[in-house]
C-alpha cells in the first residue's frame, strides 16, 4: 500500500501561478500518489496558463481579495465535490512598490493588503469551506522558517506570516470544537520561486541561506511539497496546530565557521 494512503481523496489547491510555484509542486505530488486535485487561481488569465500545466483538471477561479468570490467558489466546488479531504493555502502577496523601504516605513495600505491575501485569506477559506471538509481533513498553509529573523528583502511579509502561524493555532483550536479537521503550516527556508524572484535583493540572500543549510545545498520547492502532502495524509494524524519547519538545517548553522571566516577576511 501506499505510504501516504492519499489515492482517490479529493484536494483543493490555492495558489498555482506557474511551474516554479510551491502550488505546483504540490499538485504534483498529490496527483503522482493518485489523488484527484483541483485548483483555485486568482482570474481567468491565470485558469487560461495554469489549464495548460494540469490539463483536464477542474480549475476554478477566485479572488480571495473578495470575500464573497471565496463564498461562492465554495458553493460551485460543492456542486461537483461533496467533500474535500484537505485544502493547500498557498496564497502571499506584498506590494513593495518597486524597492524594500526601512520597515518603519511600511504604507498602512500595503501592509494591511499583505494581512488580507497572505493571512485573513486563509480564515476566510476555512470558514467557507468548513461544510464541505471531511470529518479528518487536513489543511496546510505555505510559511516561512522563521518571523524573528529582521531580513531587511523580506520587509513587512515577516510580520505578516507570524499572524498566519498564529492563525493556524487559533484555526485548529475554533475546528476542535465540531470536527477533528487539522491545521498546520509548511515553514519553508528561501526557495527559487517566481514570487522570491521579484523581490528586491533576494538572490543574494538566498545563495547565502544556501551556505548555511548543513548540506550546502538549498532547499528544493518539490521538498517542501512533500511536506505539505505529508501532512494532508492520515500518517500525520497527530501533527495539529503546528509549523513544520523545512530549512535543510540553516536554522541551526548560522555560526559555520567557513562563513565566518569569510565574513571576518571578507
Amino acid at each position: 500500500m501506499d505510504f501516504l494512503d492519499i489515492a482517490g481523496k479529493t484536494f483543493l489547491v490555492f495558489g498555482v501561478a506557474n511551474k516554479k510555484s510551491v502550488a505546483f509542486f504540490v499538485s504534483q505530488v498529490l496527483s503522482e500518489a493518485r489523488a484527484k486535485v483541483i485548483h483555485s487561481v486568482q482570474s481567468a488569465a491565470h485558469k487560461e496558463s495554469i489549464s495548460k500545466l494540469f490539463p483536464g483538471a477542474d480549475i476554478y477561479t477566485c479572488d480571495v481579495e473578495r470575500e464573497n468570490e471565496i463564498k461562492k467558489l465554495a458553493e460551485e466546488v460543492s456542486k461537483k465535490y461533496p467533500k474535500l479531504h484537505g485544502i493547500v493555502h498557498c496564497i502571499a502577496f506584498a506590494d513593495y512598490e518597486g524597492e524594500i523601504k526601512p520597515f518603519h516605513q511600511t504604507k498602512r495600505r500595503n501592509f494591511l493588503q499583505a494581512v488580507d491575501i497572505s493571512c485573513y485569506s486563509l480564515i476566510a477559506i476555512a470558514n467557507a469551506f468548513k461544510d464541505l471538509l471531511d470529518e479528518k481533513a487536513s489543511v496546510v498553509t505555505i510559511s516561512i522558517s522563521t518571523t524573528k529573523m529582521a531580513a531587511e528583502p523580506y520587509s513587512f511579509m515577516a510580520p505578516v506570516k507570524a499572524a498566519l502561524d498564529s492563525s493556524i493555532c487559533f484555526l485548529a483550536k475554533s475546528f476542535s470544537s465540531f470536527s477533528q479537521v487539522r491545521f498546520n503550516s509548511v515553514n519553508a527556508g528561501l526557495l527559487k520561486t517566481s514570487s522570491s524572484a521579484g523581490i528586491p535583493g533576494y538572490l543574494d540572500y538566498y545563495l547565502y541561506a544556501e551556505q548555511l543549510t548543513l548540506r550546502k545545498k538549498a532547499t528544493e520547492t518539490r521538498e517542501v511539497a512533500n511536506t505539505v502532502a505529508f501532512l494532508l495524509s492520515d500518517r500525520s494524524s497527530g501533527i495539529n496546530a503546528q509549523g513544520i519547519v523545512v530549512d535543510c538545517g540553516m536554522a541551526t548553522n548560522y555560526f559555520d565557521k567557513d562563513i565566518i571566516y569569510k565574513a571576518m577576511r571578507g
